[in-house]
Formats: C-alpha cells, sequence, structure tokens
C-alpha cells in the first residue's frame, strides 16, 4: 500500500467551504481534494483515497497536489486554458459576409460559391465546413433553404401578371 503524503492545508475549513460554494465547475474537485487532506489531518491521505473520493483520476491528483505544494491556493486554482479561438474573419470581413447575406440580389445559392467569393474578395482559404459553421452561427443560415428567385426577375412584370392572370382563372 503506498504511503499517505501529508500536505499542509494552510486554509481554514470554512474559507474553502466558501470558495466552494462559489467556485466554478472545474474548481470544484480541486477544493473538494483540499477539505478532504484537511480532515485526514497530521496522518495524511493516499492518492487512492482521495482519487475515490473526488471523483478524478491519480494524475490529476498529482498535479493539484503539486500545484498546492509549489504556489498555494493561487496556483492550485489557476487555469492556463483560454477557451478563445479567434474568428476567421475580422469584423470588417463579418459585416461584408452579413451585407451579402441579407441582400437577396446577391445571386450566391450556395456555401460553395460563397467559399469562392471570400477566395475572391478577401484572398483566403477558408474550409467549407468552417465557412458553413460560421455563417450558421452568425448569420443564422441553412444548408437546405427554398430556392431563390432569379435575380434579374423584374418585380414589376411579376405584379402585372398576377393581375391579368386572375382573370383567366376559371372560377367554379
Amino acid at each position: 500500500m503506498a504511503k499517505a503524503l501529508y500536505i499542509i492545508v494552510l486554509e481554514s475549513r470554512k474559507t474553502i467551504k466558501s470558495l466552494l460554494n462559489s467556485a466554478k465547475p472545474w474548481e470544484r474537485p480541486r477544493l473538494i481534494m483540499l477539505l478532504e487532506m484537511q480532515k485526514a489531518g497530521e496522518v495524511g491521505i493516499t492518492k487512492e483515497l482521495l482519487m475515490q473520493r473526488v471523483g478524478v483520476c491519480g494524475q490529476s491528483i498529482n498535479n493539484w497536489r503539486k500545484a498546492y505544494r509549489d504556489g498555494g491556493l493561487t496556483q492550485l486554482l489557476s487555469h492556463k486554458k483560454s477557451g478563445f479561438k479567434p474568428s476567421v474573419f475580422s469584423s470588417q470581413e463579418k459585416v461584408e459576409l452579413g451585407n451579402l447575406v441579407n441582400n437577396p440580389k446577391n445571386g450566391i445559392v450556395g456555401y460553395v460559391e460563397l467559399q469562392r467569393w471570400v477566395k475572391e474578395q478577401f484572398d483566403k482559404e477558408v474550409k467549407y465546413i468552417t465557412l458553413v459553421k460560421f455563417m450558421q452561427h452568425n448569420f443564422q443560415t441553412k444548408i437546405k433553404v427554398a430556392r431563390k428567385s432569379h435575380i434579374k426577375k423584374d418585380v414589376q412584370m411579376v405584379e402585372d401578371l398576377k393581375k391579368t392572370s386572375d382573370k383567366n382563372v376559371l372560377k367554379p
């Protein structure tokens, strides 16, 4: 059986519990580990027992104990993941794409044509799926849409046709 490791927890139980109440989901297991280490006292607690009580793998326990030993609570609760991936398009390009998508007379029928347009206008090679997801997220576009009417269709002629064809319809 592995020897229990004793690490002195400097924070009070009350402080840890108050942090636990307002903790983010990724901070909770780390704070629970601190509480368990504090409960164990000078006897110490094994990694296996911490794994059971906290519900994480042994490598996480090792990393967290080392972080707490090296830098205290601030290093234990530091999270080095940024979670932010910069956009493929700049804000100006996004505005231009929005204008293009919202213009009914633009002539672009699908994402492949839009991909070509992006390559010509912005000189960027953008993957198809990246463009699809970007357009769906920002402009609520859909892959399957009703067929567009022709961009050169004369609206006045359509109205005239509707007026004259009303008389030609046989009524029962």
